[in-house]
């Protein structure tokens, strides 16, 4: 085998090689990337089942062909609670139209105390389209451990309690798929994307 056919037989099999590289790399771009961390395959949620503040039960089935975002929080938290809720008010917003095919659900750590009532007021003020999520303290505690969620009672002086949390935003594509845990500090803009993402999917 002469030089000049070696190499070129070489400089082939790089073509080739590059092509499949190339050919790889435009499946992958077709995968959406996430500004928050990519969980897809997680199968988080898969055992929600709570009420909503109508009463009516609820699992994600009931939310197919939407992008789900799911927060754990109470209505008497001081800070990440109405901070987060605020940001997803604005995302909605920034979203448009888009947004009626997109379903916010703040599941309470706090049975005790956000009756139906409660929740409904709370989570309504923010977006009327939001749902509050409740149940027995058992069904919040199955809930949560399906989102790998962590929450307990923190007691304060007066001999009240608040509650500790996982404060974050876990987005669920439109076929209840678990896709995108995204910091509850994240941003406006980050969660419009991820959002838009799922949607385009």
């Amino acid at each position: 085998m002469s030089v000049f056919s070696a190499s070129r037989r070489l400089a082939l099999r790089l073509a080739t090689a590059a092509a499949f590289t190339a050919a790889l790399a435009a499946c992958g771009d077709n995968a959406p990337t996430f500004k928050g961390s990519d969980i897809s395959g997680t199968q988080l949620g898969r055992g929600l089942e709570l009420s909503d503040y109508n009463g009516k039960t609820r699992q994600l089935q009931d939310f197919a062909g939407k992008v789900v975002v799911v927060f754990f929080g109470f209505t008497q938290c001081p800070d990440v609670c109405p901070t987060s809720l605020a940001e997803l008010t604005e995302v909605m917003k920034k979203l448009g139209p888009d947004a009626d095919r997109v379903q916010v659900l703040l599941i309470t750590v706090d049975p005790e105390r956000d009756t139906p009532e409660v929740l409904k007021q709370y989570v309504t003020a923010f977006d009327p389209r939001f749902l509050g999520l409740t149940g027995t303290p058992d069904q919040v505690k199955k809930a949560a451990a399906s989102f790998k969620a962590y929450y307990a009672k923190a007691p304060t002086k007066d001999g009240n309690y608040t509650m500790d949390h996982t404060a974050a935003f876990y987005l669920l594509d439109g076929k209840g798929e678990s896709r995108v845990l995204a910091n509850n500090n994240i941003g406006v803009d980050a969660l419009v994307h991820d959002i838009q993402a799922l949607l385009k999917g």
